[in-house]
């Protein structure tokens, strides 16, 4: 590897960063993919069902023939649309969760190089900021389809995910309040010191807002207001097929995957594993490679979490939604940080 040594650390800088962003990519989409056959055969246990078991052994290439069908089907844009919305709408709700798969800390160190794309100094912020870009894909999708259905989901889902973005960000200024920062990467390092300084048992309240608060920016059951089956017939995917469709069925994967990703940092350690000397930055490949599959598994291991609620709970009427968010998870999210905030004044 001589080679890359001879380059200029802008040029190392730039191809390690590529190798990284495709490799996260790689692998979000992968995830993607087999998170929606997973889920299938979930349900399907659940229902006492087989669910997909002839694509391939196991079913294990359904998500391919799933690929095939979406592209081969008939891309037709109904007349009555707002053509430039409507082609935008599909795009701007996938793009959140890949962005901010850049500042995941997925690992600590592999070949010397850290197993982050972007160590950003705010990177909470950014992520919150990113998020709220994705409902103006449903809002758009929902305005553009010049349809009742669709139009009655996006209004819906514009006022429930505003509402829990809100709980959701003061869910964590507690965290930020003990770690003293807002690097991802800082809140793993406070959180490597052992089991008792993860942030879920040191912050039980502010977990279970924001993991609440995940379902709902999601919009996974049960929160799925703007979608809704059997009020909206889908909400404001209604009027779209083919490629777009799969757009916002994969982009909700995503996000469910990122929201995963986020529950794991802030409040699981990360990478980290306080056993073993896995709570320290890797020293060897193998060592390195071992905080990726750490991290992969407490992801996955939401991921489940995610399904399973979808099948086991029944839908919020829509006022129950609202109650939950502005009635109980902002007022309780504002005491916690007063509370943790005197807490550590009176510490000090």
């Amino acid at each position: 590897m001589t080679w890359l040594n001879q380059l200029d650390p802008m040029w190392q800088f730039a191809l390690f960063s590529a190798v990284k962003v495709l490799c996260a990519f790689a692998v979000l989409m992968f995830m993607v993919a087999y998170v929606v056959l997973v889920e299938r055969r979930v349900c399907a246990f659940m229902q006492d069902r087989l669910g997909p078991n002839r694509a391939g052994p196991f079913g294990l290439l359904q998500p391919l023939a799933d690929a095939v069908k979406a592209f081969l089907k008939e891309d037709f844009t109904p007349g009555h649309v707002r053509k430039a919305f409507y082609w935008l709408a599909p795009a701007i709700v996938m793009m959140p969760a890949i962005i901010n798969v850049a500042v995941i800390p997925f690992g600590s160190t592999l070949g010397g190089q850290r197993m982050v794309i972007a160590d950003l100094n705010v990177g909470i912020l950014y992520t919150f900021g990113i998020v709220s870009l994705g409902v103006y894909g449903i809002v758009l999708a929902g305005y553009a389809a010049n349809s009742k259905y669709p139009f009655l989901g996006g209004i819906r889902s514009s006022a429930q995910m505003i509402s829990y973005e809100i709980a959701m960000g003061l869910s964590v200024v507690p965290l930020f309040l003990l770690v003293g920062s807002l690097n991802l990467s800082e809140v793993i390092r406070y959180q490597s010191r052992g089991f008792h300084h993860w942030l879920v048992f040191q912050q039980p309240l502010a977990f279970a807002i924001f993991l609440g608060a995940a379902f709902a920016e999601t919009n996974r059951l049960p929160f799925d207001l703007p979608e809704s089956e059997q009020e909206l017939v889908g909400g404001y995917n209604t009027e779209y097929s083919s490629i777009r469709f799969a757009l916002f069925f994969m982009g909700e994967y995503a996000n469910m995957i990122l929201a995963s990703a986020m529950l794991v940092t802030l409040f699981f350690g990360g990478w980290t594993l306080p056993v073993f000397g896995l709570d320290q930055p890797a020293t060897t490949l193998l060592g390195g490679l071992a905080h990726i599959a750490i991290f992969l598994a407490k992801l996955c291991g939401f991921v489940l979490l995610f399904i399973w609620v979808r099948w086991m709970l029944p839908r919020f009427r829509y006022d129950q939604l609202m109650s939950l968010g502005w009635r109980r998870f902002i007022p309780l999210a504002l005491a916690n940080i007063v509370v943790t905030a005197t807490w550590l004044w009176l510490k000090a």
